[in-house]
């Protein structure tokens, strides 16, 4: 049975646009391998710390959210943490409500980004 995960991982700040995106890549592919369903992403890009991780103040944020079987999650978390790049993540189940909620910022989020295109337009 295929459960609802969102997965959010931060990786060091010290990368570059490139090692950022080969991460991103590396890790979707571990998803799609395993018979996962990528349903939204999201960079949240560069963002400032609550507390210092390895003498780090920033991370890029990266949010992937998903449709899997249980068994992939092991594999997934796994492989966040034999990576060096990532300083932390979490992978969590998703019940109705953290649905709907996701589904509402994301059509919030096209909305305000049609709005901007339109007024460009204008």
């Amino acid at each position: 049975m295929q459960r609802h995960y969102e997965t959010v991982f931060i990786t060091t700040p010290v990368l570059s646009e490139e090692q950022m995106k080969e991460a991103v890549t590396k890790f979707r592919n571990i998803l799609k391998e395993g018979g996962a369903e990528i349903v939204f992403e999201e960079s949240w890009g560069l963002r400032k710390l609550a507390y210092p991780i390895e003498k780090k103040s920033t991370g890029f944020y990266y949010l992937i959210e998903f449709k899997a079987d249980t068994q992939i999650i092991d594999n997934l978390e796994i492989e966040f943490k034999r990576d060096e790049r990532i300083l932390r993540f979490m992978t969590v189940a998703m019940d109705k409500y953290a649905i709907e909620y996701a589904e509402r910022r994301k059509n919030e989020k096209s909305n305000k980004t049609q709005e901007k295109t339109e007024n460009k337009e204008e």
